[in-house]
């Protein structure tokens, strides 16, 4: 007997129900358009990989929707586009994922192929070889280009073996060495309906969009064998500098630091000061060193939300003449927060921008889907739409700055350009 569906006390939006074969189900009522999206969450990802077979949740993704035991490439496309529906497959660090929109009257028949494409893909042995060629190309036509170079080594640098040092792409070497068998190994490892989260918004009532999920989905046994759990390497913080020198029109300098996972306390504070250093062209980066000093042909801050430890990264693209002043300056308004606090206005104009602009992220019902289901594949439950408010109108001038001391303490820096201004370039 599946549980009780109850309905979120705090947004009294989104309602959840656990089906009997495992399935989390969430439907998002949502009347304004005759439009139906929805997320699959599957709980895996590059996360799950091994260094040997990084890439292969990419890979997975951009095979399965290429043909099922009865239906092939070109029929699923005509399908699809013969209604005007959406559908796709892609993956991240922590999950991977169906994506389907149609409009009302179209989304059962969508929402079944889904369902076929999800339980019995074919993974055809020419559509394998053609997303690895294409796959391949990609990785070589990143090798090209500064920024995703800096990113790179940047990235292998802070977390050594574990998974996340790897692109989701993958390398030359562990793609060239994937097979068709490790794309069914990995379905059958991962496709199974206790490990799905399945993520409903549009014009259709909770009872129809469960009916239509246990209609396709309903007869799926969870399987007698567990998951098994994922051995990760440890992440050690160990900062240090790498360099690639290369004869390019400009210079690439990215600091990082590793920072809290999304289940940490500090999550909220590094939000707002992601916010504060790098979102938008009335950000400290952007104004302080581009608009005053001139020396960002880009410059911004990210900080990904992850399940485990996440990096806070500040990047730059200069002139190369100007490499050595830029790390310096990149370098001074990192410190900057760890000796001078947030005036309170600073503090609430982030607050504001990043709040207002999460709200702006949830007005379509593709939005919709894709934010709860993720929060319930992350294992915050819908719940964390409000708590993650809740964290950010908490942050104080104080937490921001206590914050910035514990994480901005030693960077890995990362620098891409021409040698005689990159070799030897300090802070």
């Amino acid at each position: 007997m599946s549980q009780i569906q109850k309905r979120s006390p705090l947004t009294n939006l989104v309602q959840r129900a656990v089906l009997d074969n495992g399935i989390t189900l969430l439907v998002i009522e949502n009347p304004t358009a005759d439009i139906v999206a929805s997320r699959i969450f599957i709980k895996a990802g590059t996360r799950w990989e091994s260094k040997h077979q990084a890439g292969l949740s990419h890979l997975v993704s951009a095979v399965i929707t290429k043909g099922t035991d009865t239906l092939s490439s070109l029929e699923i496309a005509e399908q699809v586009e013969s209604v005007g529906a959406s559908l796709s497959a892609d993956t991240a660090t922590d999950y991977l994922q169906m994506s389907l929109k149609t409009i009302g009257s179209d989304f059962a028949e969508i929402f079944n192929l889904t369902a076929k494409l999800l339980r019995s893909p074919a993974f055809p042995a020419a559509e394998v070889e053609l997303e690895r060629q294409i796959t391949l190309q990609d990785i070589r036509s990143q090798q090209e280009h500064p920024s995703a170079i800096a990113f790179e080594q940047l990235r292998r640098a802070m977390y050594g073996r574990h998974p996340y040092g790897l692109s989701s792409l993958g390398t030359i070497e562990s793609v060239s060495g994937l097979t068709r068998e490790d794309l069914q190994n990995y379905h059958q490892s991962y496709f199974r309906p206790d490990n799905l989260v399945i993520s409903i918004a549009g014009n259709l009532t909770f009872e129809t969009a469960r009916y239509l999920v246990e209609k396709a989905l309903g007869d799926w046994e969870i399987p007698t064998n567990s998951i098994l759990p994922i051995n990760l390497s440890p992440i050690v913080c160990k900062p240090y500098q790498v360099v690639t020198p290369q004869e390019t029109q400009q210079s690439m300098v990215m600091l990082g630091y590793l920072a809290s996972s999304v289940k940490d306390k500090e999550y909220g504070a590094l939000k707002v000061l992601n916010t504060y250093l790098g979102n938008g062209l009335s950000s400290r980066l952007f104004v302080e060193l581009r608009e005053k000093r001139g020396l960002a042909y880009e410059v911004s801050a990210f900080y990904p939300t992850r399940l485990d430890l996440s990096q806070f990264v500040v990047y730059l693209g200069t002139a190369p003449e100007n490499t050595a002043i830029a790390l310096e300056g990149l370098h001074h308004e990192i410190e900057r927060l760890r000796t001078h606090q947030l005036t309170d206005s600073e503090l609430q104009t982030c607050k504001n921008k990043l709040l207002g602009q999460y709200a702006l992220g949830k007005q379509t019902n593709a939005q919709l889907a894709q934010v709860y289901g993720w929060y319930e594949t992350l294992g915050l439950g819908i719940e964390f739409d409000t708590v993650f408010q809740e964290l950010v109108n908490n942050v104080t001038v104080e937490t921001a700055w206590e914050t910035a001391c514990q994480y901005f303490v030693e960077p890995y820096i990362s620098l891409v350009g021409p040698a005689k201004f990159v070799e030897n370039c300090q802070i």
